[in-house]
């Protein structure tokens, strides 16, 4: 990898032109949590680390995780190693890990549990993160694009209110249900919060972003419009706003029937599909020009061989002829051998 930062990073990238609206002959591939536990090297680093915290805030650490991959796959895209509880725990809350068991925060929960939250994030306590990205920035070839993230607002303030996982994130649901206003002020918060999160990462270097939705899949539509679509679409238009050259990536998982009116609302260049999604009427969703991001299954990543080729050849075939990124339904899972990360980008390259 060239170490030396460049001004044109990025400038031959197939990622960057596959968001630009081009349509490739050889589609850009990358992979959610591409970056993590399937990789010996992972797990090793992890180990010396200590906390998972540890393992996000610490620069060098977290630049090797995130090289990782690139270096093993020849992959278009590298994105940061981070988490997107960073955000709730730069504006105040406690968010620790619990190996085995996954993130506990301390639940905000009512009106006087977010009284306790910073009005504003606090990017000082973010500065490793934002070290991160310039480190990786400056060690990735030209041709390999590096994407920030963050977690949209409903999905973020499923764990700040329900202090964990799990469970439908019934905990949040009912927040919103039963006080709005309360539920609605978290939300706003965190819009405002991960916007200038994403733009921070953008200033060390990042040249795409995306927002994840993990939990908004299964909210009624009216629900899924006010408090996944509005916030989503206000990051975006916020994001652009400040910084017109970055590209922006959405991502509501199990969008299903939401995703036409998803995507006419919010100013992406790309959307990704989970698993399940109907890849030829998402296509029709979409508007004409703006790529596709996904869907192969990770559990046929896992089974690799025939079935993992069948996976990709029917995302190529059915979402080709537009541009297209190719990527995971969702994220690697731990069981993934390798190896089959590396069939699944050389069949992308075969086409």
């Amino acid at each position: 990898m060239n170490r030396s930062a460049t001004s044109a990073a990025g400038a031959e990238s197939r990622f960057l032109k596959a968001l630009s609206g081009e349509v490739q002959t050889v589609p850009p591939v990358w992979l959610m949590r591409q970056a993590g536990r399937y990789l010996p090297e992972y797990r090793e680093l992890r180990a010396r680390a200590g906390s998972f915290l540890d393992l996000c805030y610490t620069p060098e650490f977290a630049t090797e995780v995130t090289l990782q991959p690139i270096r093993r796959f020849a992959l278009d895209a590298a994105i940061l190693f981070s988490d997107i509880l960073v955000v709730p725990h730069a504006l105040g809350q406690e968010v620790r890990f619990v190996e085995g068991e996954g993130p506990r925060l301390d639940p905000v929960a009512s009106l006087s549990e977010f009284a306790r939250l910073r009005e504003e994030i606090d990017l000082g306590f973010l500065a490793p993160v934002y070290e991160t990205v310039a480190r990786v920035r400056a060690a990735l070839d030209p041709e390999v694009a590096l994407i920030g993230f963050c977690g949209a607002p409903y999905t973020v303030a499923t764990y700040m209110v329900g202090g964990r996982g799990g469970d439908e994130q019934a905990a949040a649901r009912k927040l919103a249900y039963r006080e709005p206003e309360t539920f609605q002020a978290l939300i706003d918060r965190l819009v405002e919060a991960s916007v200038a999160h994403l733009l921070a990462q953008v200033r060390a270097g990042a040249q795409a972003v995306q927002v994840f939705d993990s939990w908004s899949g299964d909210l009624p539509p009216a629900e899924f419009a006010r408090w996944s679509t509005e916030p989503i679409r206000a990051i975006c238009a916020k994001v652009k706003a400040a910084a017109p050259e970055v590209k922006l990536i959405a991502f509501a998982r199990g969008a299903g029937a939401k995703l036409a009116d998803f995507a006419a609302a919010v100013p992406a260049d790309a959307f990704g599909l989970a698993t399940a999604e109907n890849r030829i009427a998402a296509r029709a969703a979409v508007p004409a020009g703006v790529a596709l991001q996904g869907n192969v299954d990770p559990i046929a990543l896992v089974a690799g061989g025939a079935a993992l080729d069948a996976a990709v050849d029917g995302v190529l075939a059915d979402l080709g002829h537009g541009p297209l990124i190719v990527n995971l339904g969702h994220g690697v899972r731990q069981e993934t051998p390798p190896e089959h990360v590396a069939q699944m980008v050389a069949r992308v390259r075969r086409g």
